[in-house]
């Protein structure tokens, strides 16, 4: 099977899978990608470059669209070389939303169509509209209507779909649930597993919490309210006051991953730090951390919190489940696909730092109750979520159907990217 991979990011969702299918040498594996960093074995890389951005004077209802012709259009002209060398694929298999695969069919028409579709967005009942503080125009319903121009056509060309869990199938039109399976990416529970008795001790960034007892933890791309950052940190105020040996953990970087910054350009955490009185000794800043490092913090949390508003659900929830952690989550529907209260988790307000707070101490007052919990947790990962189950599956159903090709290879093995020929004169394919 010849299958072409593709993401903007590397290797994004798709590092389990390709990799998998490069380890059969029967198969030849392409991702195409706009990042030149990182490397997966038997996985050739084809980079391609958007001409541009969408430009300023388009109406903004229609920027997402334009930016996903852009890279659809640059991801066309990859294909063509790519074509040109003689790499002519069975599969594509390509993140919807971004516009990688929304001229796929017109470039190889006879390859299966394979969407990853993470999210569909609505205006109202799910993530936009969520926070009442923060209502959404007339020009956001629009704006949000059009951002989705991209997937419904994608929707319509694909042969097949994948979504992760089955809160975010949900978000998509009900006419096209019967192309969309719901197969999560999967866990590596083998590798993020609980280690007992653990502390935190990271040299590289001088952080020694070998003596703490109540370890708080929060994990995210960034700090914004769509993952309960300023909510999070009010709790956390509380906490301070309530417990004189909490510690707290926040991995991640000072930039708003999902949703709009602050007007004044400062960050949520700026905003937070400056609003609220913190023994700053307590709270430990870590930013971005390598995979070990941040195992190391899972493995060593007493209480791992994640919030999120009605909207894609993070890895790292999955992964502070499969490494022991005792989680106190948002009581959102995308949580409570995954979370039992009081089963494998405890379930809190997402606007109530109070709430937020007390179910930590919880945590910290009953030990005992909560070392069942935690095993629950781990359980529910290895049974509904574990890498070694999800993995072959999820090969099954991109090779169901597919009619592979039994040609040399294209080119000689090697590691370095495929650096394609780029013309940026002008959107003109031709």
């Amino acid at each position: 099977m010849r299958i072409l991979f593709l993401h903007p990011n590397f290797p994004a969702q798709f590092r389990h899978v390709a990799t998998a299918i490069a380890k059969d040498k029967r198969h030849q594996v392409v991702f195409g990608t706009t990042r030149r960093e990182g490397h997966l074995p038997g996985v050739y890389k084809a980079l391609y470059k958007p001409s541009r951005e969408a430009h300023p004077e388009t109406h903004h209802y229609v920027h997402t669209m334009e930016n996903a012709v852009i890279q659809g259009q640059a991801v066309y002209r990859m294909a063509q070389q790519l074509k040109a060398r003689g790499f002519v694929p069975d599969v594509v298999y390509g993140h919807s939303g971004w516009g990688p695969t929304l001229f796929c069919k017109d470039i190889f028409p006879k390859a299966k169509l394979l969407c990853y579709f993470e999210w569909f967005y609505h205006a109202h009942g799910s993530d936009a509209d969520f926070d009442p503080s923060d209502p959404i125009d007339a020009n956001g319903e629009a704006r949000i209507r059009m951002k989705n121009s991209p997937i419904l056509t994608d929707l319509y060309s694909c042969d097949r779909g994948l979504s992760p869990t089955y809160w975010q199938r949900q978000q998509f039109p009900s006419e096209y649930h019967g192309k969309i399976s719901v197969l999560h990416d999967g866990v590596d529970t083998q590798y993020l597993c609980p280690k007992p008795g653990a502390k935190l001790v990271i040299p590289r960034i001088n952080l020694d919490l070998s003596q703490v007892e109540e370890l708080v933890t929060y994990v995210g791309r960034g700090m914004e309210p769509y993952r309960g950052f300023p909510q999070f940190m009010e709790a956390v105020a509380l906490l301070q006051q309530r417990r004189p040996n909490c510690h707290v953990v926040v991995v991640g970087s000072d930039r708003v991953a999902y949703g709009k910054p602050l007007p004044d350009g400062k960050t949520y955490k700026q905003r937070m730090l400056e609003k609220l009185s913190l023994d700053l000794s307590r709270i430990h800043f870590t930013g971005s951390l390598p995979y070990p490092e941040y195992l190391q913090v899972l493995q060593a949390s007493t209480v791992h919190i994640y919030l999120t508003r009605p909207f894609v659900l993070s890895w790292s929830l999955m992964e502070a489940m499969s490494a022991g952690c005792l989680v106190v989550g948002s009581n959102t529907a995308p949580l409570t696909e995954v979370i039992r209260e009081g089963v494998n988790g405890l379930l809190a307000d997402f606007f109530s730092p109070e709430e937020i707070a007390d179910r930590v101490e919880e945590v910290f007052n009953h030990p005992d109750r909560m070392a069942d919990i935690r095993l629950k947790a781990r359980e529910t990962i290895l049974k509904r979520y574990d890498l070694a189950k999800l993995l072959p599956q999820h090969l099954q159903w991109i090779q169901q159907d597919s009619e592979s090709s039994q040609v040399p290879l294209w080119v000689k093995p090697h590691s370095k990217p495929i650096t394609l020929q780029q013309d940026h004169r002008s959107d003109k394919l031709w």
